[in-house]
């Protein structure tokens, strides 16, 4: 009798073991991918990291929302329209909007939600990208108005971000932060949280109150995987469907070995250096340009970082204005001829060989940040610089630019939106502390507010464009390259679209069958 007690216990425990990973490995009605990092909240007005945010764009919609190439498309909205001047937006409403728990809700939902965004309790990450929003209004049960403080073609866009989706308020009425507790939680778009087991993985599963019917895929399962090598094994040994990296280094022997599932795009990100513009040497435009002259920006992306990033002379990349980023005239000349023109520039500018150009490097702790700075110390050696080299953690580092305690210094910018001017406006007087380099130039700032007050969106990226070349000219940052992200995408999964955005929705993913 204890043998065969000893024996049913044995065999529970093997199917214990067994059941979870199955449960969530790929299987014909669910989809498995790998975030970059745990869920850090499940309340979309209170979170701001990727992976949070990918979870709760899967659960919660907006008058908007991304479709599968990371543009704006109708939501909770049917449609919209813009009056001449851009400033007021007027939102239809889809008839009959239910959460998951059958409660129903109409235009009156958006102003409160705007105001719990703005409410100093909510402590909201996204509200500054708000800021343009004047006013929300239900203008009947079904339509909603929004009033803008300047024009915003990208309006639509900001809208799909989860920190003006819809949420259930009247349950956080009655149970307050612990509304996130629920399972199945409530919610507005295609799927739901049913489970979350910390650093192990959430479970989504169908909203069958979704205004769009059945999502195509029963199941979609996040599980955080932080070491992207890692991620690389478990997607490879069919572990996974999706996976949100793979090491740099890896890069290229998945483009020979697995081409069809290894996919590198341009993302909204620029990798640079700022020039301390406040003081000597780079109040002096001369030498911040002759010292960008002798980079080697292709070969800095392709062989000191890797990973099939992009070039760059300018801060936009590519797809923002034109499928082809800004270069100074200069960018396509041959070494020789540019490094000629940055020895007569420093020259103008009282440097030479009796008085060689010295400076530091200040770079975060990184061996990215660390190739990069050695390789520019070593580029600008044939024109008698010496630069020196100084790293320290991320928060020292940047706590250091904020005082303008540098003279060059690793930089970059990764956006919040897919628009010009979340990358232009950093470098604007206005900006303060965040304007690292200290740019102060009255002709930048005024084509740049030009283009922020132009409702015209051809005209308003013509602007943006003018903007960026001003920037260009004057050479505050040294561009270096733009991101790229990586992501493995398994064949049995229909649906993905690169995007510059890196937007992936599950509602547009598919199994194929």
């Amino acid at each position: 009798m204890r043998y065969i007690a000893l024996l049913c216990t044995f065999m529970l425990l093997l199917s214990c073991d067994k059941d979870p990973a199955a449960d969530t490995a790929p299987g014909p009605d669910q989809i498995i991918r790998l975030s970059d990092s745990e869920i850090k909240g499940l309340d979309p007005q209170k979170i701001s990291d990727l992976s949070s945010l990918r979870v709760a764009a899967d659960q919660f919609e907006g008058l908007t929302r991304l479709d599968a190439s990371g543009q704006a498309e109708p939501g909770l909205a049917k449609h919209w329209q813009i009056a001449p001047d851009g400033l007021t937006w007027t939102f239809a409403l889809r008839d009959d909007l239910k959460f998951s728990d059958r409660t129903s809700f109409d235009a009156a939902l958006f102003p409160a939600l705007l105001d719990r965004l703005r409410a100093s309790e909510t402590a909201a990450p996204a509200t500054a990208l708000f800021a343009n929003i004047l006013a929300v209004h239900a203008t009947g049960k079904n339509s909603v108005t929004i009033s803008l403080a300047s024009p915003d073609p990208s309006l639509p866009a900001l809208l799909a971000h989860p920190a003006m989706a819809a949420i259930p308020l009247h349950r956080i009425r009655e149970t307050g932060d612990q509304w996130t507790s629920d399972r199945p939680m409530i919610a507005s778009g295609p799927y739901r949280l049913s489970e979350w087991k910390l650093n192990d993985h959430a479970r989504l599963v169908r909203n069958p109150a979704w205004h769009d019917g059945k999502a195509p895929t029963a199941a979609i399962i996040w599980k955080p995987m932080e070491d992207s090598l890692a991620a690389l094994r478990l997607f490879l040994s069919g572990g996974a469907d999706i996976a949100a990296d793979y090491p740099a280094s890896r890069h290229q022997w998945l483009k020979d070995n697995h081409p069809a599932t290894a996919h590198s795009v341009p993302y909204l990100g620029s990798y640079y250096f700022a020039f301390n513009t406040r003081s000597p040497p780079f109040d002096d435009r001369r030498v911040r340009t002759a010292l960008s002259m002798a980079v080697e920006r292709a070969w800095i992306a392709d062989k000191v970082i890797g990973g099939g990033n992009i070039p760059a002379w300018g801060l936009l990349p590519p797809g923002l204005t034109g499928s082809k980023p800004a270069r100074p005239i200069w960018a396509d000349w041959p070494r020789e001829k540019r490094l000629q023109k940055a020895r007569a520039l420093l020259a103008q500018a009282g440097y030479g060989p009796d008085n060689p150009l010295r400076f530091e490097i200040r770079f975060n702790s990184s061996a990215e940040h660390r190739r990069a700075s050695v390789a520019l110390a070593a580029m600008w050696k044939p024109l008698g610089v010496e630069a020196s080299l100084f790293n320290s953690e991320a928060a020292l580092h940047f706590a250091a630019l904020r005082r303008h305690e540098f003279a060059l210094a690793r930089s970059g910018w990764i956006a919040d939106l897919p628009t010009p001017e979340n990358f232009l406006l950093v470098h604007q007087q206005a900006n303060g502390a965040g304007n690292y380099s200290g740019y102060a130039s009255a002709a930048y700032d005024r084509i740049l507010a030009q283009a922020i007050a132009e409702p015209d969106p051809q005209q308003r990226q013509k602007l943006m464009r003018e903007a960026e070349a001003q920037l260009i000219a004057d050479m505050p940052i040294l561009p270096l390259y733009y991101y790229v992200t990586r992501s493995l995408v398994a064949k049995r999964i229909a649906g993905w679209e690169d995007n510059i955005s890196n937007v992936h929705p599950s509602r547009t993913l598919r199994i194929r069958r």
